[in-house]
């Protein structure tokens, strides 16, 4: 089967799946405060509530690029199906949780396990296509990310009509089943070779992952690549984890009405900017190197304007249209990240490269998921929420000025 020509489609395809579990997994707390609090008093503080968002970004971070060094040196499949089982079965033993330390250790614990998958699924898309389709591709694994974000919005209504307990029993269950599926479906393709030759120890496994790294860091495109991602974090993040509390507050409305309706004004637009942004970024890049850079640039100017409508937008309407178009621009940007890494990173060391973005852009999520809880406390986020466009303009002045890449698909270095 893998040698089938829809084989590549139908690894975008299972994949796809786990990619919404992925997000609608951790999603789906950010609305469940309200139903959760009732049975975890310290869930009412907003200041607790961020640092129980913010455990799971600090620890899927510092993973992240761990997690691409081994997704570089071991069986890809292996290590998603294994990340799908064990994060959904943290999902379902937070169910049970009693108290707020038991959540924020089992929000910890999804942190690890997480953070192995996106390094290791990307990197597989980006072998798997390789020609004129592979935005794309890596669009629609990633509309995934944004329908269980999307889906992740309603925690707060199913919670409502059943028990915030019943929630994480059953996404825990369905994830589990899931990756029993991959287990049998998914194979690895690696477009380059692994020295076999050697007996495995942690001194030569280490030895290779400094080497990576060292041709990374050694790169300064690369660096200017993970400035590029994380930048656009501090309101990417702000949006995915705030936007709820944001609506609620700004418009008057129940937490169980305004969650579905952030993370779907948002997710929905993001799913159509990923797709949008994958198929103008596959034909600008055949007519110009610089397409994927061009595209992604495109997208985060819309993220400009709707920060400053999610800030100070005094209607429903107005507010609205601010998370559609942050989504829409967000989408279109976030697409092309591990295309243009592509460009100037070759395939031996692309999940170590994505890891090392996720380590810079969620710890920026991180720094204002903390510093957002705070602001709510003071009554500041709308003003905070405008204020975050400023580092937006940076990252597109630098990456038109700074990136210049010289291939569609950079090869072995």
């Amino acid at each position: 089967m893998q040698n089938k020509k829809f084989y590549p489609w139908l690894v975008v395809g299972l994949l796809w799946m786990v990619a919404l579990l992925n997000y609608l997994d951790r999603q789906m707390l950010s609305t469940m405060k309200p139903s959760m609090m009732k049975d975890i008093a310290e869930l009412a503080k907003a200041e607790n509530f961020g640092r129980l968002m913010a455990v799971f970004l600090w620890i899927y971070a510092l993973m992240s690029p761990v997690s691409g060094i081994i997704a570089d040196r071991i069986n890809r499949k292996w290590l998603i199906v294994g990340s799908l089982f064990v994060w959904s079965g943290v999902t379902l033993m937070m169910g049970y949780a009693q108290n707020f330390n038991q959540l924020y250790f089992l929000r910890a614990v999804m942190g690890v396990s997480e953070a192995l998958y996106m390094p290791a699924g990307l990197a597989l898309i980006a072998d798997y296509h390789q020609g004129k389709n592979r935005s794309l591709a890596i669009g629609i694994h990633l509309s995934g990310v944004y329908l269980g974000q999307a889906f992740g919005g309603f925690g707060a209504t199913i919670s409502s009509l059943f028990s915030w307990q019943w929630t994480f029993h059953s996404f825990g269950l369905l994830g589990m089943a899931y990756s029993i599926i991959l287990l049998a479906l998914l194979r690895e393709k690696k477009t380059y070779s692994v020295d076999t030759t050697q007996k495995s120890s942690f001194k030569l496994e280490l030895s290779g992952a400094f080497k990576g790294l060292s041709i990374l860091f050694g790169n300064i495109a690369f660096w200017i690549i993970l400035f590029y991602f994380s930048a656009p974090s501090f309101p990417g993040w702000a949006v995915k984890n705030w936007l709820p509390t944001l609506f609620s507050d700004a418009m008057h409305m129940d937490m169980a009405k305004a969650g579905p309706l952030a993370t779907i004004t948002t997710a929905f637009s993001s799913l159509i900017g990923v797709i949008l942004g994958g198929y103008i970024s596959d034909r600008w890049v055949q007519k110009t190197l610089k397409g994927r850079i061009y595209t992604g640039v495109v997208g985060l100017s819309f993220t400009i304007p709707a920060l400053f409508l999610l800030g100070y937008g005094n209607s429903f309407w107005l507010i609205m249209l601010g998370g559609v178009s942050f989504g829409l621009g967000f989408g279109i940007f976030d697409v092309n990240n591990m295309p243009i890494l592509c460009q100037f990173v070759s395939p031996r060391y692309r999940a170590t490269g994505y890891g090392l973005m996720n380590l810079a852009g969620i710890s920026s999520g991180a720094l204002i998921t903390g510093f957002l809880g705070k602001s709510a406390d003071a009554g500041n986020m709308r003003h905070d929420f405008a204020l975050l466009s400023i580092v937006v303009v940076i990252t597109i002045i630098l990456q038109l000025t700074v990136l210049k890449p010289k291939t569609v698909n950079k090869t072995e270095d």
